[in-house]
């Protein structure tokens, strides 16, 4: 049977079937080494928090012995719920599915490599209890990474909160607790280039932050190589803001200008010293300087066109090989 685009039981169904006050949501990737280590330390600190709770676990594509794993702590644990993708879709894709399965009144995306300390659930819950929609980690240090990646993280918030009327808090990951609006109000939001932090800051609500200390991975490797860190940081810039196509027009204008300028320069200076063939050097350098800012402003554009053209084929998000513990019915591409 060919795989399904599916969603979630609605809330009627939700309620017969007993709402958890808490949905953990974890997407992962090739992730068998740290498998055993996360539903170890992750089930005794939510066993220890005394409230009902889900772990639903998004394999996106993995082609280790993760969707193997995963079966096994179902089988071990009912409260740990599986959704298998057919393919690879990307992080953003498998934390937007997850958060389209859970239930809970609220939501905790996780990272499973760790780097997410678990045991500050409980502070997210409690700052939740006085009343914030949503509560988010803000990392202390960035100690674990490289120089190049503390460096271009902090140039990249600096970047895309001068450009985007939407404030991104620095040094926040997907690490946080939404309540059951948040989560809702998230999930109207269907486009196909997926900047979460965005989405997660668009939406908007009470917020308070928790600082915390973030460790070193605590098994396998990361997915994230700089080239991928640098199509993420295209996406959320141009996912949140149209300034570059602004920039793109008043560099054009500036160009224009300029060569209207010398333009004039060259008609008074022949008028006056008559006709000087040398110059071959200067116009091929006018040439290239106007043929260059042409090409950058055309990639601009084109980069903001080709989101256009993926958001006007109206694919699904993604598509589900297989669950375990997720009640899931057919629905119409969005």
């Amino acid at each position: 049977m060919a795989p399904q685009n599916i969603k979630t039981a609605g809330p009627a169904e939700a309620a017969e079937q007993g709402v958890p006050t808490l949905s953990v949501v974890v997407p992962m990737f090739n992730e068998e080494e740290v498998l055993p280590i996360l539903f170890e330390r992750l089930e005794q600190i939510l066993e220890s928090l005394g409230e009902s709770y889900e772990i639903v676990c998004v394999n996106d594509g993995s082609t280790d012995r993760t969707a193997e794993l995963l079966r096994a702590a179902h089988c071990r644990n009912n409260r740990i719920k599986v959704l298998n993708f057919s393919r690879n879709f990307g992080k953003e894709v498998a934390l937007t599915a997850g958060l389209d399965m859970t239930s809970g009144k609220a939501v905790v995306p996780i990272d499973a490599d760790l780097q997410d300390p678990p045991e500050l659930i409980e502070a997210f819950l409690q700052k939740w209890r006085e009343g914030f929609d949503v509560v988010y980690g803000v990392r202390r240090h960035r100690d674990t990474d490289t120089a190049m990646k503390r460096w271009s993280a902090l140039k990249f918030y600096k970047v895309i909160n001068r450009l985007s009327g939407v404030p991104i808090p620095a040094n926040t990951g997907d690490f946080r607790l939404m309540d059951r609006r948040v989560v809702k109000a998230v999930g109207e939001l269907r486009e196909q280039n997926r900047f979460m932090k965005g989405l997660f800051a668009w939406v908007g609500f009470r917020h308070a932050e928790i600082p915390y200390d973030r460790p070193e991975r605590v098994a396998g490797k990361t997915k994230f190589n700089y080239w991928r860190l640098w199509n993420f940081a295209l996406d959320g810039i141009t996912g949140f803001s149209t300034v570059p196509l602004r920039i793109a027009g008043y560099i054009g204008m500036l160009t224009a200008l300029a060569a209207v300028i010398y333009g004039v320069f060259l008609i008074l200076r022949t008028l006056i010293h008559g006709v000087d063939v040398p110059g071959y050097a200067s116009l091929m350098v006018a040439v290239l300087l106007i043929g260059g800012l042409q090409l950058v402003v055309l990639g601009i554009i084109g980069e903001y066109l080709g989101r256009l053209y993926e958001e006007a084929r109206k694919r699904p998000l993604y598509v589900v090989e297989s669950s375990l513990g997720i009640a899931l019915e057919e629905e119409v591409s969005r």
